[in-house]
């Protein structure tokens, strides 16, 4: 069975091969790495701000939208979501 993240992140590799008319991400895949990068900035200040003064539902809802954007970035760079993985259980040892 796989995750929430694995499939989303499936989702997102395969609207590589959509046209940007049938969905926000393969737009966001046709526009290119600088306005992914762009994208994920504006969610990372978002989930601070919320950190700052909102509630745990609103921090938890930005965070989702910078997961999102930074595997948007992964999927354009043809990296895959279990390479972050790996790297985190690198670490973790």
């Amino acid at each position: 069975m796989s995750s929430t993240l694995e499939t989303l992140f499936a989702t997102i590799a395969a609207r590589k091969q959509s046209s940007p008319e049938s969905s926000y991400t393969a737009r966001l895949l046709a526009m290119g790495e600088n306005e992914i990068c762009k994208k994920i900035g504006e969610e990372a200040i978002e989930v601070i701000v919320a950190a700052k003064g909102e509630t745990d539902d609103r921090i938890i809802y930005e965070m989702a939208d910078w997961v999102y954007h930074a595997m948007v970035l992964l999927a354009l760079r043809d990296l895959a979501w279990a390479d972050v993985e790996a790297e985190l259980a690198r670490r973790f040892k």
